[in-house]
């Protein structure tokens, strides 16, 4: 089953999805904020519904934890958790915040070895952030051993 990563930002929304085999994440789509909260969460709620019921289903939602270099809370943080929150109420799967610290930074560093046009890498930027995040909780969690499966 895959798993949905998200980079909740106060303009932009990006989502990664993993494989089928929640190994690898790859950035997938980039929303537009709608101007509500509500509406927001409206319109992330709609794509988790329509993965959950897409033939490889979804096993989780992963939201990414904003968080100051020391590990403290910034100005992002309770907004994000109050949309996780939100999120998880209204949908089936589990929501999970993943610490998020310098995706940003090192998404803007993959993309600028292949595209030198920051415009079109800025357009690239929170979805390639949520791939990152999404491979970071991917990457945490514990694997089936050869044998048990």
């Amino acid at each position: 089953m895959r798993v949905l990563g998200i980079d909740y930002g106060a303009r932009r929304i990006g989502l990664a999805l993993s494989d089928a085999t929640a190994t690898l994440a790859s950035p997938w789509r980039l929303l537009q904020r709608p101007p509500s909260d509500a509406e927001t969460l409206r319109l992330v709620v709609a794509e988790v519904a329509a993965l959950i019921q897409d033939d490889d289903g979804l096993e989780a939602v992963v939201v990414g934890w904003p968080r100051r270099l020391d590990g403290s809370p910034n100005q992002q943080t309770p907004i994000v958790e109050t949309f996780a929150r939100a999120l998880e109420s209204k949908v089936t799967v589990p929501v999970v915040l993943q610490d998020e610290r310098l995706s940003s930074v090192e998404a803007e560093s993959r993309l600028a070895l292949d595209e030198k046009d920051w415009r079109k890498r800025k357009a690239k930027l929170d979805a390639a952030a949520a791939a990152i995040i999404l491979q970071d909780y991917l990457d945490g969690r514990p694997r089936a051993a050869a044998g048990d499966l």
